[in-house]
């Protein structure tokens, strides 16, 4: 797991901290995020194809804030990026633990992954299915990559507390 560590990490959108593109002093705002890559950044797809196992088991939380940024495409395509989750990193569950919705163009998709309810899995990655139709070649092209960030515990306990009262 690659772990970055910053001293005002950049919140989810609908987090109370976060007032348009100021970022209000909170106890939380000292937090390291970890971040994991489960596709390279600029990883070029004309086939489907599954990114590499990460493990999550040093999480200090069981919520995850994915994004999928896609920065290449050409048109009358799609790509669809499913999450699927191991207890041990080498037999995989047969069904999606979580997916991205559909795209067809260029820019960022968040997606929030919470393995509360998954207790066991420790791995997870990234599965991308590609399709193209259309004049033109056959062959889809796409340019994207798919990040975690942990939510830490501190945020998601202030988060449920607001929502709560």
């Amino acid at each position: 797991m690659q772990r970055l560590c910053v001293q005002r990490p950049v919140l989810p959108a609908f987090h109370p901290a976060v007032r348009g593109s100021f970022l209000l002093e909170s106890p939380a705002m000292t937090t390291a995020i970890a971040e994991s890559v489960l596709v390279s950044p600029g990883t070029v797809a004309t086939a489907k194809g599954d990114g590499q196992a990460v493990d999550l088991s040093a999480a200090a939380s069981r919520v995850f804030l994915g994004t999928l940024s896609i920065t290449k495409i050409i048109e009358q395509e799609s790509l669809d990026v499913s999450i699927f989750g191991s207890a041990d990193g080498s037999t995989w569950e047969p069904k999606s633990i979580a997916a991205f919705r559909q795209e067809f163009y260029t820019g960022e998709t968040p997606l929030l992954l919470d393995l509360t309810a998954h207790p066991n899995m420790k791995f997870v990655r990234a599965h991308w299915e590609v399709a193209r139709w259309g004049r033109g070649t056959e062959t889809p092209m796409f340019e994207f990559g798919v990040t975690l960030k942990e939510i830490p515990p501190d945020i998601l306990k202030e988060v449920s507390t607001k929502a709560t009262s």
